[in-house]
């Protein structure tokens, strides 16, 4: 029996098909404001122990 694709291949097969197709496909993370974290989404400050964002919800982990 052949051996499928592997994972890894699928996974970059589909972020070349989001990447031609105007789409990011790098992972979004916090930015940084001095000494604070700041949300991609809303622009909210947090503190560096933040997990996620207290005013809009965003996770850097989903």
């Amino acid at each position: 029996m052949a051996a499928g694709p592997s994972e890894q291949h699928d996974d970059e097969l589909f972020d070349q098909f989001l990447a031609d197709n105007g789409h990011e496909t790098t992972p979004v993370r916090w930015e940084r404001s001095y000494n604070k974290l700041q949300c991609p989404d809303c622009g909210a400050l947090h503190d560096e122990a933040a997990t996620d964002c207290s005013v809009c919800g965003w996770d850097p982990a989903t």
